[in-house]
């Protein structure tokens, strides 16, 4: 297979590197008097442990605690599984649907049941079902949130995970051409969105998210669903699709005019400012550039073409193991840009009545500026 082929070799996360993310978060965390921090099911703890668990109405909780200890409380069939995962360092306590985790809990959190525990928790993920069970066994357990110390380290992106969300990005940028192609007259928005499914099924994936294909003035709605509606010609079409390699994800939006007539002026309008805010917000990417700085690229483009009252939404997210995490490029976020950071660049106008324009690319910070890992076009 040919370097750019999708099934090529992707690269991997090995073992090792969690134990390394781990050891960065305790550095992090080190300063903030911790008694132990706790990871719950969700992309924080597959990136720092390579476990893939998903919410459920089961309670699954991991801990480390700041004197070196680790264990995690788990439903008992899922044991093996995630003693494979933690590796033996990490004491895995199971408990049976019949008992329920309490006793489980009660074992695992004994060292700090009588005293104000300090618990680290990302407050973003945690549950009032995790938490409960939790202070079931330590009544007087203090949360403290750690979300932005799992985000500062999931932002800056390892090789392999780049090379993950390349991948991802390739086949994203497949599906949604499969799907212009598909954006003829007569066809309605769920032919297209078939034609776009059909490429992520090919290549073993699918969108972190349901394909969205709005035309007409449903393109209006940033967030429309797709429909049944018919296209028709001249009439704007907007996609938006991602997938997902390795557990990584990519996000791509793109908008035609259906072929058949000329757009409305306004829609041409629109479609032109769309892709000069779109190369603006690209100029802006570079290390040292604040997320803010990149968004406003994008704003002040829009609003010079006059069409800033139409433009209600962030210039972009970042993308990893959650279709959106840091950093967010949006008015007020400071944060300089740093190499390794992966987000997407999408800035839209929304003509209420008439449709919708929105150009959505991934995008890596380098040393040298952006690199945009889809197509581009």
């Amino acid at each position: 297979m040919g370097a750019g082929d999708p099934e090529g070799d992707a690269g991997e996360v090995v073992p090792a590197a969690w134990g390394d993310r781990r050891a960065r978060l305790a550095e992090r965390l080190a300063r903030r008097n911790l008694d132990a921090w706790l990871l719950v099911p969700g992309p924080d703890l597959t990136y720092l442990t390579g476990l893939q668990a998903e919410p459920s109405e089961r309670v699954l909780v991991a801990a480390w605690s700041r004197d070196g200890a680790a264990w995690a409380v788990v439903p008992q069939f899922e044991a093996p599984r995630v003693r494979s995962a933690l590796g033996p360092d990490v004491h895995v306590v199971g408990y049976r649907d019949e008992t329920g985790p309490e006793p489980a809990m009660a074992r695992a959190f004994a060292p700090f049941a009588s005293r104000a525990a300090a618990f680290g928790a990302t407050f973003g993920a945690m549950r009032l079902l995790e938490r409960t069970a939790v202070e079931g066994a330590v009544p007087r357990a203090r949360w403290h949130p750690i979300d932005a110390d799992c985000a500062a380290l999931r932002q800056l992106k390892e090789p392999a995970e780049l090379q993950q969300i390349r991948r991802a990005a390739l086949i994203a940028g497949r599906a949604v051409a499969a799907g212009l192609r598909a954006a003829v007259p007569g066809a309605t928005e769920r032919d297209v969105e078939a034609a776009c499914n059909a490429v992520l099924l090919a290549h073993r994936t699918s969108s972190p998210f349901p394909v969205a294909v709005a035309s007409g003035p449903r393109a209006a709605d940033p967030h429309a669903g797709t429909s049944q509606r018919r296209l028709r010609a001249g009439e704007p079409c907007w996609i938006d699709l991602g997938a997902r390699c390795g557990g990584y994800c990519a996000d791509v939006t793109r908008t035609c005019v259906v072929p058949g007539l000329e757009p409305d002026p306004e829609v041409a309008a629109a479609l032109a400012a769309v892709r000069a805010a779109h190369a603006a917000a690209l100029a802006a990417v570079r290390p040292g550039a604040t997320a803010e700085a990149v968004d406003a690229a994008a704003r002040e483009s829009i609003a010079a073409a006059g069409l800033g009252a139409y433009f209600p939404h962030r210039t972009g997210h970042g993308l990893g193991l959650a279709i959106h995490e840091a950093p967010f490029l949006v008015d007020g976020n400071a944060e300089p840009l740093q190499v390794g950071m992966v987000f997407t660049v999408e800035p839209g106008v929304y003509l209420p009545g008439r449709g919708g324009v929105r150009l959505e690319d991934d995008v890596a910070v380098t040393s040298g500026g952006p690199e945009v890992l889809t197509d581009g076009a």
